[in-house]
Order: C-alpha cells, then structure tokens, then sequence
C-alpha cells in the first residue's frame, strides 16, 4: 500500500514538472541543449574510441601479438657495396641460427619481394607487387582463403610456379573472373593461381606508422620459386622480412632483446635491419587513445557542466517566477519537503529528457565522424549508461539548491511579493 501511495505521488510529481517546464518551451529547450551535447559528446567518445581499440586488435591480429618482425633496411647500389664487407643481410643463415640457439622461437617465416618488369593475366595487367613467401608466411599472419588454397611446403619444396593472389589483385587481374585455375605472368615466368586470400575486416593502410594490409594487392609465390626462377640482384638481402613467432608464455620484448643481439654478431655490428615489436605498437596506441579520451572526457565534462548550471539558473528563474505559488502551496499546508520534491523533479525531469535525446543525438554524431573522419565506431552500451548517468546527477545536483531555496521561503512573505 505505501509503495503505491510512493508510486502515485511519484507520477504526479513528474506531471506537474513537466507541466511546469512545457510552460516555458524556449528557456527550457536552450537550458536542454547543454545536457544533449554533453550527453551526446560522451556517447560518441566512448564508441569512436572503443570502435579504435576493436580496429586496433585487429590490426595487430594481423601481425602477431607473439610475434617479431625483422625487416631489411633498403640502401643504394653504393651504400651496399660498403656494408656487404661486414654484412650479408638479411639471409636464411640468421633464421637458423635465431631458430637453433633461441628456445622460445616456435615458428618462422620468410619473404622477399620481386623485382617486377611485367605482371599480367590474359585479361588485364596490373600496378600490384609480387612476393616470394615460405608457407609458413599466411599462419604467422593469421591468413586463410576465400578461394582454393594457399602455398604450402610441397610447393617450396617443388619449385612450384603456382600463386596465391591478394584480394584487390584478384579482381584487376581476372575481372568477373574466377581466378583459381588461372594463369599469370610473372616477368617472364607464368604461374597457376591456386587460390585467393580473404579480404581483412579492416581498411587502413598502416598502424603506428608501420605499413599494414599490403597483401590485399600483392601476388604470392613459392620462397624457393622466387630464388630460382626469377632474377634477383647480386648485392640484394636473401630475405627482406623474417617474422619469428615466440612461445605463448615468453615476453617478446624479451625475445626481441636476444634477436637483436643474435643479429649485431652476425652482422658485425651493422644495423642493416629494423625489429618490430607487435606489443610495443599496441602499447604505444593505447597510450594514445587513452589521452584521447581524457580530453574528450574534460570536453564532454564542460558541456555537461554548462547544462547543469543551465538547469540550476532555469530552476531560480522558476523560483522568483513562482514565489507566490509556493506561498499558496504553503499556505494549504504543503511542506518544505513537498516543494523540495517538486523542483527536484523538475530538475529530474529535464535531465532525462536531455539524457535521452542527448543518445539520439550521440548515436548520430558517433556515425557521422565515422563516416566523414573513417574511424571505427563500436556501440558502447557503457557509454550510454554512463553518459545518461552523469547526466542525471549533473542535473540533479544543479537542482538541489534552487529546491532548497524555494522550500525555505517564509509562506507570508511569498504570498506578499509582486
């Protein structure tokens, strides 16, 4: 029974309060707008940048949080004439010596990229690169296939001239084609397409200033294919890119100090490569979306800030404008928690009318940035509790003192004031 005379006058009291606010449209629209664009930058915070985290792990995916990536540093005809007297490169020599010496190294692959003259099928010809891989190379960057299958250690081992096409490469080569079973040219050596690579879930183009998401427009072949039937020139690194994957249970940062060791002996010192750490580029991108969040966090802050002393000057505005009426009330024997509760309502009130277009209006401006800036956005059911949450005790709590203020004022003299 209490709990529904608690209900009852629960309902009333938000009537009155929006009868009260619907009474003044203009003031209480402007004094909304405050919580909405606090509300909605919250909102769209939080999802552009839980959005940048889940593109973020994606990324990385790509790369291997396990694993280590040795690149080859590119130099001039001349610069390497005076390097190869202390240095090979980067070669198969350096991969098994990593592997044999290194317990914590579990897998490996390799690549070398071809110096091309020509790349064309027989119906179009393309701008894309080509690559000679180990098989291992699509496990250790978590590949798999749309079409057919890609390269594995009978084909190294055969000399195979087979390929396995990027995604985009597969469409300009055989335009509303199916290109497993096709043939391409390779400079002057023809290859059989055994397969296409999925498409990755993300579009960009480099991650911390690392390029990424190349494959998509790159044709693969046979390491050993490569080697032997395509030229390669005389001073070049056997292999530009090793990527070494450490056991599950052993930092790569770790492993990545003892490969850099390994490397400078061999290399008589010559820092002719660069290690990249998966790890360590994610770190650095959660750093910096972690700063990116504070400040939309403190801009988010300020605009809330301004709708609750929006509310709180609308809420005196209402006392000095209702001053006789709350004499009346007190004078038919309403008490200071009576009108307490009516203004703190009326604060509820508009909080949550704010809250809740403030959603609308952050579900709109989190995919229009996305759209226009091609971030990720993420809906965050977080971010909308949150936000609504805040936005209520902003609200409520700017509305605390003008309903003391109102609950105080002596009935005698409301009812005289003019």
């Amino acid at each position: 029974m209490l709990s529904q005379l608690t209900l009852a006058k629960a309902r009333l009291l938000v009537s009155d309060a929006l009868q009260e606010l619907l009474a003044q449209k203009l003031r209480t629209f402007l004094t909304l707008l405050g919580m909405i664009f606090g509300v909605g930058a919250v909102i769209a915070m939080l999802n552009i940048g839980k959005g940048a985290e889940q593109e973020a792990l994606k990324m990385i995916g790509s790369m291997g949080l396990q694993n280590l990536i040795v690149e080859a540093k590119s130099y001039s005809s001349e610069e390497l004439k005076d390097i190869r007297e202390e240095s090979l490169g980067l070669n198969f020599a350096d991969v098994e010596a990593a592997m044999a010496t290194l317990p914590f190294l579990t897998s490996f692959s390799g690549e070398k990229q071809i110096k091309l003259f020509a790349l064309y099928s027989d119906f179009a010809k393309t701008e894309a690169s080509a690559v000679g891989v180990t098989s291992s190379y699509f496990d250790l960057a978590s590949m798999t296939a749309a079409t057919g299958r890609l390269l594995n250690a009978d084909d190294e081992r055969h000399v195979a001239q087979v390929a396995v096409l990027g995604a985009d490469v597969a469409t300009s080569l055989f335009p509303n084609q199916q290109p497993v079973g096709q043939f391409l040219k390779i400079n002057h050596v023809w290859f059989e397409v055994i397969g296409v690579i999925a498409a990755p879930a993300f579009n960009k183009e480099a991650f911390q200033g690392v390029k990424i998401n190349g494959d998509r427009n790159r044709v693969f072949i046979p390491l050993s294919t490569s080697q032997k039937k395509l030229n390669t020139e005389p001073l070049a690194n056997e292999l530009d890119v090793v990527k070494f994957e450490v056991q599950e249970d052993y930092s790569t940062i770790l492993a990545a100090k003892a490969i850099t060791q390994l490397l400078s002996q061999r290399h008589g010192g010559v820092e002719d490569y660069s290690l990249i750490i998966p790890v360590e580029l994610l770190a650095q991108q959660e750093n910096t979306q972690r700063i990116f969040n504070i400040v939309m966090a403190c801009v988010a802050g300020i605009s809330l800030l301004v709708g609750g002393i929006g509310i709180m000057n609308i809420m005196l505005a209402n006392v000095l404008e209702r001053t006789k009426e709350i004499g009346l009330l007190r004078a038919v024997g309403a008490t200071q928690q009576d009108i307490k509760l009516q203004f703190i309502a009326e604060s509820f009130v508009i909080s949550i009318v704010g809250g809740l277009l403030g959603i609308v209006f952050g579900l709109v401006l989190s995919e229009i940035i996305g759209f226009y800036s091609e971030w990720a956005v993420s809906w965050s059911l977080t971010a909308i509790v949150l936000s609504v949450s805040i936005c209520l005790l902003v609200g409520v709590g700017f509305g605390v003192f003008p309903a003391i203020k109102a609950s105080k004022l002596n009935p005698i003299d409301a009812l005289h004031s003019e």
